[in-house]
């Protein structure tokens, strides 16, 4: 549990932002679960999100699709996580420990609503912090200048019930350890441009908001 501490120390100390090496780059993982929910949908996703932040900043990111199984040690090697789907999702009282485990040394988790995941992730993250809610992230929080700036907050990519996207976060000790986007479906925007039909100007706005948590979640 403490390699992720350790991890995420390093990359401050080294100025990753700025002058990290190839073998301190940095890296994202798709967060496997159970209960039926398409976990693993469109996963040119991360990808090219990825290649935009190698582009848009100095940051030195691996951009392979990786997925972790949160019953695995490997978890802990990655500073931070990503879950979407659109269905179910289940959290055993292991994984539940296991996830809360990985919060609380330092790791970050980025949900995306890519539409139907609401109830259930809620249910599930009340498993993982029994005592906390979410809380709704205000647009001047500094997730939403960490690289480009989004006064208004988070924007709107994908349109399903015409309804105004929100952002919640889990905070623990002082820090944003959970962010979770719901209506906005920024992950949409990040999968390859044939995949959704979105407009290239939504997906940039993905682009630029994916950029942002990648930054927030690095460097906080």
């Amino acid at each position: 549990m403490k390699r992720i501490i350790y991890l995420l120390l390093a990359f401050f100390l080294a100025g990753v932002l700025y002058s990290a090496t190839p073998e301190s780059s940095a890296k994202l993982a798709r967060l496997k679960y159970g209960g039926g929910g398409d976990w693993y949908n469109d996963q040119s996703s991360e990808h090219n999100l990825l290649e935009y932040v190698k582009k848009q900043t100095n940051i030195i990111i691996d951009s392979r699709y990786q997925f972790v199984d949160i019953s695995s040690d490997e978890l802990f090697e990655y500073p931070m996580i990503f879950l979407t789907g659109h269905g179910n999702v289940n959290f055993s009282t292991e994984e539940a420990r296991r996830l809360r485990a990985y919060l609380d040394s330092g790791g970050f988790l980025y949900i995306d609503d890519d539409y139907g995941l609401d109830p259930y992730i809620r249910k599930e993250m009340k498993k993982v912090f029994p005592s906390k809610e979410f809380e709704t992230v205000k647009s001047s929080h500094g997730i939403f200048s960490s690289h480009f700036n989004f006064p208004d907050g988070v924007p709107k990519i994908h349109e399903h019930d015409d309804k105004l996207p929100v952002a919640y976060s889990i905070n623990q000790n002082g820090r944003m350890c959970v962010f979770y986007t719901f209506e906005s479906n920024l992950a949409d925007g990040w999968a390859d441009a044939d995949v959704h039909k979105d407009s290239p100007t939504k997906r940039e706005l993905a682009l630029k908001m994916g950029t942002n948590i990648i930054v927030w979640a690095l460097t906080n």
